[in-house]
């Protein structure tokens, strides 16, 4: 379904398309059926949730903004916030699988891909068929990818590349069927000697490494992969050799988006609780929203909810905007990042403190909430990464 609007100002607020509003509420109600009756389960297990994760994809969660000529949806930008925000209400563990397939997997391959690449990996990832990931980490280098020790080298008739080496912290590594990977192919220029590659799991040379056991989103499979003489044709090359790190940066671009997006959803999933709590729990023979340290915590709560709600709006606007003008929007995304996620650290935080012992049991959700909140700061550009790129940009340093 093809959608021309966005969020359209009307005098002091801002409305929402009627399109937009059709998959939120969809988001919504399949969040609420399906995901949370099961979130708590899978976060104890800490097992894979692929049921809901393929109803999700018959329902267009896994491509929201991809056109339908290639098994997306064919939405927006706002429209893929507003379905994360909802996913993440519900489970942040769900959330993280479906923004990297939206974000760093189907935007990536949509944007820089060939068409036959994009039959052979984006429809089918798009349509939810099947899942994506994107590795870009290793465990000597996260923040600074030019120091990674894989390499791809080009064979002597020049038809493929042989990869060796292990990356680190792959969401849904342990099930992905496609991968975006990011390797050396020039050592000597560093991280402009970055290629993109598009990775078959079912090809020879393909080891799923140990799964990681995680302080929060536990039902995301996050593992380490290893390449052990991984023969990749060169048409599956993404973009041009030596062209991935601007490739992989472009797509964190709107990695970003898609997290501050489940900051915010799990911020509200915090507050909405919190504010319940606070009207309904009775200390000193009144409600102990009645006193004013519990009103300060409910007051910033809402404040800083509201706040990366804009920011992230605007960060989704300016990528719109960039399909028609190729502005960058670095600055917007990582703003709103930044923000997003130290505010669901702050909520989920005063959440547990309001919520006294009861949030710190396992009875309630919000000791979820709060253990799911810390990886928002961390994966997809750490805050103090986003400070940086905020600032160089500001500077004119980049």
């Amino acid at each position: 379904m093809a959608v021309s609007t966005s969020i359209t100002t009307t005098g002091p607020s801002l409305a929402l398309s009627e399109e937009q509003q059709m998959i939120q509420q969809a988001a919504r109600d399949f969040a609420q059926r399906e995901i949370v009756p099961i979130a708590a389960e899978h976060d104890e297990s800490g097992e894979f949730p692929l049921n809901t994760i393929k109803k999700m994809g018959e329902l267009g969660f896994m491509g929201i903004e991809i056109p339908e000529d290639y098994g997306g949806a064919g939405m927006d930008t706002i429209s893929y916030v507003l379905a994360m925000v909802e996913i993440a209400k519900a489970d942040v563990s769900h959330s993280t699988i479906m923004s990297v397939n939206n974000s760093l997997f189907c935007h990536g391959i949509y944007k820089f891909g060939t068409e036959e690449q994009k039959q052979r990996f984006l429809v089918p990832v798009a349509s939810g068929e099947k899942i994506g990931a994107y590795s870009l980490t290793e465990p000597m280098s996260g923040s600074d990818a030019g120091t990674m020790k894989s390499r791809a080298v080009l064979s002597e008739d020049g038809s493929h590349y042989i990869i060796n080496g292990t990356k680190s912290w792959v969401t849904s590594g342990p099930v992905a069927d496609f991968i975006v990977l990011f390797t050396i192919t020039e050592p000597e220029k560093g991280h402009k000697g970055i290629t993109a590659f598009l990775i078959d799991t079912t090809q020879p040379g393909f080891v799923r490494g140990k799964k990681e056991p995680k302080l929060g989103i536990r039902a995301s499979a996050t593992s380490e992969i290893r390449f052990e003489d991984y023969k990749a044709p060169v048409d599956s090359v993404l973009g041009e050799p030596g062209k991935g790190f601007k490739i992989a940066m472009t797509v964190l671009d709107a990695g970003r988006i898609g997290i501050a997006s489940q900051a915010l959803g799990l911020a509200e999933a915090a507050y909405e609780a919190t504010v319940k709590y606070a009207r309904e729990r009775e200390a000193f023979g009144q409600p102990i929203g009645s006193f004013q340290m519990t009103q300060q915590k409910i007051a910033d709560m809402k404040t800083r909810i509201e706040a990366s709600r804009m920011l992230i709006y605007n960060a989704a606007l300016a990528k719109m905007r960039n399909a028609e003008t190729g502005e960058r929007y670095t600055t917007q995304a990582s703003m709103a990042k930044l923000f997003a996620s130290e505010t669901a650290m702050f909520v989920t935080h005063a959440a547990v403190q309001i919520h006294g012992g009861m949030g710190y049991s396992k009875e309630l959700p919000i000791e979820r909430y709060f253990r799911d909140a810390k990886i928002t700061e961390i994966y997809e550009g750490t805050s103090e990464i986003q400070r940086l790129v905020i600032a160089r940009n500001e500077l004119g340093l980049r």
